[in-house]
């Protein structure tokens, strides 16, 4: 079976893990912006992280027959800094050409401050004027309810948004209601000792189905796992879920929210050498 990995972090990850990553059917990687586990002072610094994700990454994903593509944005843990954001917010655009990115993406609330809030908001206007893909990020923990409210209610502002195109990720057991009924894109982000564990998940695809539903395991710079994937799958197969079921989940259904970028393409790829 492929596998596509929705959300994933390859700049936080080693070249071990795209390795066990083919080794178990990955096909495709899609990267979205992220922090760099500091706060970065200078506007410049985001442009070369671009450029990173962008050009460098996906020479690093080919080398083990993976495609890799990337999100821009300024990530919600950064988005306090206002004047900072929307220097980077006015590169952005110039992205969006490259062969391989995908969208917006993540914006959204990390401690939900006011300044958080307008740049979720100058982010989306932006992949509204540009029809862009928007990746969404819902605060982790005890934030997560209220911020996940507010976002849905910023979102109730854009009447142009093209609910297709939005995906809101890290939804748990207390959000996955109110962020399905809206319409939009969810994801369930898989993680070993916090947040979303496998049989969580599990537990949530039995109660709300499978419908607009991205699963992924983030893989970032704390305690995380890219193969957690894989063990969802196999969980989801012990509990009896058909093959069809699980291949609608881990392949179709990113196939079908991504593809709405037409750059995004799962063709097979030709390793480097």
């Amino acid at each position: 079976m492929f596998i596509i990995q929705p959300h994933y972090h390859a700049i936080a990850r080693t070249c071990q893990d795209y390795e066990r990553m083919a080794q178990s059917g990955v096909v495709a990687v899609a990267e979205p912006a992220f922090w760099a586990g500091f706060d970065r002072d200078y506007h410049e610094t985001f442009l070369d992280y671009f450029k990173q994700i962008s050009e460098f990454e996906p020479t690093r994903a080919a080398e083990y027959g993976i495609r890799h593509f990337c999100w821009v944005a300024v990530n919600p843990k950064e988005a306090d800094n206002l004047e900072l954001a929307r220097s980077v917010l006015k590169e952005m655009p110039k992205y969006f050409d490259r062969p391989t990115v995908l969208g917006v993406g993540e914006t959204g609330l990390n401690k939900s401050t006011q300044n958080e809030i307008t740049v979720m908001e100058e982010h989306i206007e932006l992949s509204i004027r540009y029809d862009q893909l928007l990746l969404i990020h819902t605060p982790h923990l005890a934030d997560k309810l209220k911020g996940t409210r507010i976002i849905l209610d910023v979102l109730k502002n854009f009447p142009k948004l093209n609910r297709d195109k939005v995906w809101i990720d890290h939804v748990e057991n207390h959000t996955v209601k109110m962020v399905k009924d809206n319409g939009y894109w969810y994801g369930f982000t898989l993680y070993p000792i916090t947040k979303c564990s496998i049989n969580r998940c599990a537990d949530m695809i039995e109660q709300y189905g499978i419908d607009r539903l991205l699963v992924n395991s983030s893989a970032d710079w704390g305690p995380s796992d890219p193969m957690l994937l894989q063990q969802s799958i196999q969980e989801l197969t012990r509990r009896g879920h058909t093959r069809d079921e699980i291949i609608e989940i881990y392949h179709n259904n990113p196939v079908k929210y991504l593809t709405q970028c037409p750059k995004f393409d799962i063709k097979p790829i030709k390793f480097c050498t």
